[in-house]
């Protein structure tokens, strides 16, 4: 059994940063619901609930390795001179895996996808899944892919402006400029193996960690760092955390609360009414030796269909600006062969098997 009832799916040791002082005991939370601030509010009663990963011991001490490794690094980061090292950014990056993963936000829209899904089914609610049961998903889904980001580079971002990096609920977003703006790939969901993909991550108030596919994009940084100095910018990060938290933002000092809540009536409208859609099709009756033809349907009319198809389909936040450093790469690449799969970078399309080879494409043509 789990020895600490009181698990968090964002980390004390991850919100510390952000606590007032620094100090890690109490923080000021904003709540978009309500829209209002709530100062002074305990840390240890912040994103965590009772046997939030079960009672499981193992897991428990699996989840405190990477929250300490987390730790350990961060330590060194905040220190005046620091310099990104290479085994510090594979720590970042599977830091930001796992909490991408684990959240009470993140676990509810699975669960709520996959209740979606079993509905019109005709399945048996027996088959539904708890947030518990989606919190063991996605710590397994971590397991497994552990290296599914590992290409990716990291920058180290420092918040030279008068506005503080905020940080949510559901802090870790991934993001893919390329794919949300591009007429080839538009509408579609975004993918951890996806070509362009970027991962975002607030580290305290005046650092952010940016990861970003560097066959797609380039960021003018230095030893591993870049200086924002343009407000905009560090509006445009804090803009992700308002689309993804699932209820609340955290912010150190009440120093920016009247901008912060300025900042929330700008864009809380921007906040996707639903995560998910599920797309039905049904049999129309034609099919060949290669193929079946199927044709869109409703929920209702899907149901009691003999021969149906369901597609669940993760809806992006599509921010109403990006950071200015954010720069296209000239000679950028992806990987594409022609299906479903869609465009990858060059690590994932060598490994995967598929009837038809990937070729080599250019993102911005």
């Amino acid at each position: 059994m789990a020895s600490n009832k009181n698990q968090h799916f964002v980390p004390r040791c991850y919100l510390k940063a952000f606590t007032i002082k620094g100090e890690g005991a109490a923080i000021n939370v904003y709540n978009l619901d309500r829209q209002r601030l709530i100062p002074n509010a305990p840390v240890k009663n912040q994103c965590s609930r009772d046997y939030f990963y079960g009672q499981d011991d193992q897991l428990e001490k699996a989840i405190q390795s990477v929250e300490q490794g987390y730790s350990s690094v961060i330590s060194k980061i905040i220190q005046p001179g620091y310099k990104l090292q290479l085994d510090h950014q594979y720590i970042l990056k599977i830091f930001w895996l796992f909490q991408y993963l684990r959240t009470e936000g993140a676990c509810r829209r699975s669960a709520e996808m996959f209740a979606d899904m079993i509905e019109p089914s005709g399945l048996d609610s027996d088959f539904s899944m708890s947030i518990k049961e989606a919190v063991q998903t996605a710590m397994r889904a971590f397991a497994d892919n552990m290296e599914v980001v590992s290409d990716l580079k990291i920058c180290l971002l420092k918040n030279a402006t008068s506005v503080p990096f905020l940080v949510s609920d559901d802090p870790a977003v991934l993001t893919n400029r390329w794919q949300l703006e591009d007429k080839r790939t538009r509408g579609g969901s975004l993918g951890l193996r996806d070509a362009g993909a970027i991962l975002l991550l607030p580290l305290s108030p005046t650092i952010f960690c940016l990861g970003y596919d560097p066959d797609v994009y380039r960021v003018p940084s230095d030893s591993g760092w870049l200086t924002l100095r343009n407000a905009a910018d560090v509006e445009a990060l804090n803009e992700f955390q308002v689309l993804n938290c699932r209820a609340n933002l955290f912010v150190g000092s009440l120093d920016y609360a009247d901008g912060l809540h300025r900042f929330v009536n700008d864009f809380i409208h921007r906040r996707p009414a639903a995560r998910h859609i599920v797309n039905f099709a049904i049999f129309e009756g034609e099919e060949t030796a290669e193929h079946k033809k199927y044709r869109v349907v409703s929920k209702s009319d899907f149901k009691g269909a003999h021969d149906g198809i369901m597609h669940a389909q993760t809806i992006s936040q599509i921010p109403s600006q990006w950071p200015s450093f954010l720069l296209r790469r000239n000679k950028s690449c992806a990987y594409y062969n022609g299906t479903g799969i869609g465009y990858l970078r060059q690590m994932h399309a060598a490994v995967i098997e598929t009837a038809q080879p990937f070729f080599k494409v250019s993102p911005y043509r």
